[in-house]
């Protein structure tokens, strides 16, 4: 039976939407250097930029996290464990009392990695994985990559580490593996994570190839509801106009934290309103600036200008707008709809028409350290 999950309280999301004095937490690239070269990778990694903070440096940015009372963050890249100082900023965040959460494709968690992170004081590890099999999760993240996500997974179980996270995006290709993956992560004792594909990064050129279908944003609706303990990060609070009669929520805040609660702090020291919006029009200013990263995020002017009261804007008219918020404002941005305009995976369709007039028009990354690649599941 689906229960429907409660709304969060209105002031509590007003306040959230206000801002607040540091952010809940922050996603933290520490490179651009990755293994991998996977079709929707939201930072187009590849190369390491020769910008790339330091150890020090980012000893620092740990310091300014804690100052700010920061409560966790998480480290991505790129391939955050290709930095051989890995470890001494994960050590040193934990010894500030930063949590510390992070992503990675498994390639580098051996045995002897899997036992030292099994003894640290790690909130969580998440390995990604783009599909159930590896036919299907090689086409997007590169051969082998199935196969070294699994060992690092048997690694980390073999460790007692614990309830480590398995992370998705969900895309036409995967969408119907979703209770097969619920059960690898049952039978590992992990916890499935579904998150939404967005045109980010190298995503903007597979974007069209791999979203869902309107069919199946319904049926991923469905299934999270049906499954209340698998994590989405918000991702899919989009999705919450299909709720609209019945009064069903998906669990979460179901609100754009960009530059609110959350940001990104790239690898050469950008700040950016959020993962997903690595674009100069988005870039509230640099770790590196006078004041550090305290005074980027109480004092850009990007950050106060988004956290003003928004605009329903084309959306007025719609009556699911209360539930669905508008939706994704990186995902308008790049798919070249107006930020006042529907999110282009409107539920409802409302925004078919806008995104395939802007097909070809879209704005790119301002930061690509790609190598090339090419989208090979089959159409």
């Amino acid at each position: 039976m689906t229960a429907t999950q409660p709304a969060p309280v209105p002031a509590l999301v007003e306040q959230l939407t206000g801002g607040l004095d540091a952010p809940i937490c922050l996603t933290w690239e520490l490179t651009y250097a990755c293994n991998l070269a996977c079709v929707h990778c939201l930072s187009s990694s590849g190369r390491r930029d020769p910008k790339e903070l330091s150890t020090a440096e980012a000893l620092s940015v740990v310091d300014q996290l804690a100052d700010l009372q920061v409560f966790y963050v998480n480290i991505g890249g790129g391939e955050p464990m290709i930095r051989k100082d890995f470890f001494d900023i994960v050590d040193h965040a934990i010894d500030r009392h930063v949590g510390v959460k992070f992503s990675t494709n498994g390639y580098y968690i051996d045995k002897a990695a899997a036992e030292r992170m099994a003894r640290s004081d790690l909130l969580d590890i998440q390995i990604s994985l783009d599909g159930f099999d590896a036919e299907t999760n090689d086409a997007v993240r590169g051969p082998g990559s199935w196969e070294a996500a699994r060992r690092a997974m048997d690694n980390l179980a073999e460790a007692n580490f614990g309830e480590f996270k398995i992370s998705i995006v969900a895309t036409r290709h995967n969408f119907d593996q979703l209770d097969d993956y619920k059960k690898m992560a049952d039978d590992y004792g992990a916890q499935l994570r579904v998150t939404r594909l967005r045109p980010s990064g190298r995503g903007v050129d597979s974007y069209h190839d791999l979203r869902l279908t309107h069919d199946q944003q319904y049926g991923i609706f469905r299934w999270i509801m049906d499954h209340p303990d698998v994590l989405t990060g918000d991702s899919f609070f989009h999705l919450n106009a299909l709720g609209k009669d019945t009064g069903e929520t998906l669990p979460g805040l179901n609100l754009c934290g960009a530059g609110r609660i959350v940001c990104l702090i790239d690898p050469i020291g950008d700040v950016y309103a959020c993962p997903f919006v690595i674009h100069d029009e988005f870039k509230a200013g640099n770790v590196r600036d006078e004041g550090g990263f305290a005074q980027v995020w109480r004092h850009s002017d990007l950050f106060a200008e988004m956290r003003e009261p928004g605009s329903a804007g084309a959306c007025a008219s719609c009556n699911a707008y209360d539930a669905c918020g508008g939706g994704c404002v990186a995902a308008k941005f790049f798919t070249g709809i107006d930020l006042n305009g529907p999110d282009p995976d409107c539920a409802l369709g409302h925004a078919d028409d806008a995104v395939a007039a802007a097909m070809g028009t879209a704005p790119k990354p301002s930061q690509d350290h790609s190598r090339p690649v090419r989208l090979t599941v089959k159409p």
